[in-house]
């Protein structure tokens, strides 16, 4: 099958090499039992690489089945994975068949394989080496054919070296690794996708096709997707809906682009205040608490900023203040007078802030509240589907599931 055919069968579109690379190593290695290790960033479409796959091995009239080892409670993944035995654990009222007994002579994908927990990557490493495994609470081996497709956003090798991820599991599931390309590598895909993203909206809504003008059709092409096709798609279906102009020029266009601040969401580490993060730095903040962390520093930043600012204002009056890099402590002016303050002349400064350990530690006690309305707000908006909030959220929905439960959230 050419790769135009699978592009029309699947519903991909674009032209770029890089896509049309990864679509060939997927048709290549399909009609054999190696594992694949698909790599790529949130919203690029790894599912749908593997469905391919799968479609065109000879497992193809066999179970297919995708895993999101991400959205799984550590507790319970062995039991979903390889089943459990009747009383093995608090709730096994029954035994379970898991999902490597059921899908025998298939396929299974596993999603986020990177928060998979190292107890269970132990044991998917001896199924994939052996074709063995065992039952939560048994002590019977058995044996199942099952060929594994893994799929993360995350650097595998990096974690390795942090002992967060076993190095020969890492090695094994990446005899064929598959990168598929960020969409903002391929932006000559970028007015294809949406154009057919309108089109498809248009129909649903029973409305007019939008359209770009030129100057729109350019911001939509250099703009940052940080989410990928599924951002891109989610902008067009906002514009088929709300915008009242079919022609949609670049200022309409910018109203609808989301502002790379904290106020949209968590995952803001695309397009922050020093303008774009390369990819393998944003993989770097790729957690909640990385980039709340993130947020405080770039708001004592400002802060340090505000103080430079004071300090040069002053020396430009003629006084001589203490450097800023001095603690941070900065001479103000007293009641309102345009003279420093005499204990300042005396070598004792008033401080624009003489508590800056308690301000920082108050900050501190403050992101907790700030990350508990976020994961609020973006449940709401996406009225409970938590996998859908921590897709808002650039996290995963394991660490939703413990953050919604550490901050006792009413869901």
């Amino acid at each position: 099958m050419d790769i135009q055919s699978i592009k029309n069968r699947f519903g991909i579109i674009g032209n770029s090499p890089a896509l049309n690379h990864a679509l060939n190593t997927a048709v290549q290695v399909a009609n054999t039992d190696l594992s694949v290790l698909i790599v790529g960033e949130s919203g690029v479409g790894k599912e749908v690489f593997s469905m391919i796959i799968h479609a065109l091995s000879p497992r193809k009239h066999n179970p297919f089945i995708a895993v999101n080892c991400g959205a799984i409670p550590e507790g319970t993944i062995d039991s979903e994975l390889f089943g459990h035995e009747k009383g093995s654990f608090t709730g096994a009222v029954d035994s379970r068949k898991g999902y490597f007994e059921t899908v025998n002579g298939g396929t299974i994908f596993l999603d986020e394989i990177g928060e998979m927990p190292l107890g269970t990557q132990a044991r998917l490493l001896r199924v994939l080496e052996t074709g063995e495994f065992i039952r939560v609470g048994s002590s019977k081996v058995q044996k199942t054919d099952v060929r594994v497709i893994a799929a993360t956003n995350r650097d595998l090798l990096e974690f390795t070296q942090q002992g967060s991820f076993r190095q020969d599991l890492y090695y094994r599931l990446s005899t064929v690794p598959i990168r598929v390309p960020a969409l903002r590598d391929r932006k000559e895909d970028v007015p294809l996708l949406f154009r057919k993203f309108a089109a498809d909206f248009a129909e649903r809504y029973k409305t007019q096709s939008v359209q770009l003008d030129i100057a729109a059709q350019q911001l939509l092409v250099n703009y940052y997707w940080q989410g990928n096709v599924r951002e891109l798609k989610n902008i067009a279906e906002q514009i088929s809906v709300l915008s009242t102009d079919k022609m949609i020029t670049a200022d309409v266009l910018q109203r609808f682009l989301p502002q790379r601040n904290v106020s949209r969401s968590l995952a803001v580490i695309g397009n922050g205040a020093n303008g774009p993060m390369p990819s393998g730095q944003a993989a770097d903040f790729n957690t909640e608490r990385d980039i709340l962390y993130k947020l405080f520093f770039d708001l004592k930043r400002d802060m340090n900023d505000l103080k430079q600012m004071i300090y040069d204002v002053a020396h430009h009056q003629g006084y001589t203040p203490v450097e800023p890099s001095s603690g941070n402590l900065i001479p103000v002016y007293n009641d309102g007078e345009q003279q420093i303050s005499n204990n300042y002349n005396s070598g004792t400064p008033i401080l624009l802030d003489s508590n800056d350990h308690h301000e920082d530690v108050e900050e501190t006690l403050l992101l907790a509240d700030r990350e508990k309305e976020f994961i609020t707000k973006a449940l709401k908006k996406h009225k409970s589907r938590r996998r859908d909030a921590a897709t808002e959220l650039g996290i995963s929905e394991r660490t939703l599931y413990r953050k919604i439960k550490e901050y006792d959230i009413q869901e």
